[in-house]
């Protein structure tokens, strides 16, 4: 049976409608040989239906010619694959693709991008100012990979293979040979992280993946152990910096002028907010990235007082001190 995927489904229908257009007077059997297909009758009559409730299609049944026409023959389905909403939705994700050009995503997004288009007729035109001036996104610095690195690293993860690389820290000068079992590939603020079992450290790190040079994926196989959790390692909220494991309670207290901005916003899945009497914000949440969480409190230029944990109190200081010895 054909996949029932949305993209298939989609493509099934314009078939259809296609067979109709062209007075085929289509029927399960006829399409089923015409293009290989394995549907039943109540399948393909699902999808008669789906025409009928979701496009208005005007179809009806020949039952001299045994098979299904529009009793409107303008009816041109395409006209209505995509209402207006749709295409202003597509047009507004247009410039955020953008973001990923010279990334390992850019061909995916661009070949998507070509398919949707495909899909539209040519009486639909999308204005080039909404796409290119209404709407524009800031992202953060992408970082770039050696080529290879990305789809090597993507298919060793989901193969479960281990990788041979060269890989460089950011104190080392050189560049070294180790071995890697990909478990998770993480994409924060712009910037490719690989997750695994490292030999060299003999422990679970985390590797920047700009800093490899040479990727292989080897014919070694290798299971991720039944105790491994991602959220032991990053926080998708605050980051995916090394840490130890374990969980802080962040107690945050905004200035009176940020109160607005901050409570606008959502800045952690389990966070606790609320306006003090005095016109502060308070924050608090649960996270193992202190390192995050302290470029995330300086990014506040003072605005953010750490009340908790003594840790990230202390990591603040030292950063707002190295910032004053600079000056």
């Amino acid at each position: 049976m054909p996949e029932r995927n949305a993209m298939h489904i989609l493509s099934y229908i314009l078939k259809i409608d296609q067979s109709i257009r062209n007075g085929d007077y289509p029927n399960a059997k006829k399409l089923n040989q015409e293009y290989g297909w394995n549907f039943s009758r109540s399948t393909f009559g699902r999808y008669i239906e789906m025409m009928r409730s979701d496009y208005g299609a005007p179809i009806d049944f020949d039952y001299k010619k045994n098979g299904y026409y529009y009793t409107d023959t303008t009816f041109y389905l395409h006209h209505v694959m995509l209402k207006e909403g749709e295409l202003l939705t597509l047009s507004t994700i247009l410039p955020l693709l953008e973001q990923y050009k010279n990334t390992p995503m850019e061909k995916s997004f661009r070949d998507l991008m070509q398919k949707l288009v495909q899909m539209l007729p040519d009486s639909i035109t999308v204005d080039s100012a909404l796409i290119n001036n209404e709407v524009h996104f800031i992202s953060e610095p992408v970082t770039t990979l050696a080529e290879g690195v990305f789809e090597s690293v993507l298919k060793a993860t989901k193969l479960h293979q281990t990788l041979k690389i060269e890989y460089k820290t950011a104190k080392d000068s050189d560049y070294n040979e180790r071995l890697f079992n990909p478990y998770h590939m993480v994409c924060h603020k712009g910037s490719w992280y690989l997750l695994g079992y490292s030999f060299h450290s003999n422990a679970i790190r985390l590797y920047a993946m700009p800093r490899i040079r040479k990727c292989i994926v080897t014919k070694d196989k290798f299971s991720i152990p039944k105790d491994f959790k991602l959220e032991d390692h990053i926080d998708i909220q605050m980051g995916a910096w090394g840490n130890s494991g374990e969980q802080f309670k962040v107690e945050i207290e905004f200035a009176k002028n940020l109160k607005t901005y901050v409570m606008e916003r959502r800045w952690h899945k389990d966070q606790i907010i609320r306006e003090n009497p005095d016109g502060t914000v308070y924050l608090s949440f649960e996270t193992n990235q202190l390192g995050p969480a302290t470029s995330w409190i300086m990014s506040f230029t003072g605005g953010a007082k750490v009340l908790n944990p003594p840790e990230l109190k202390e990591q603040v200081r030292i950063a707002a001190q190295k910032i004053l010895n600079s000056c």
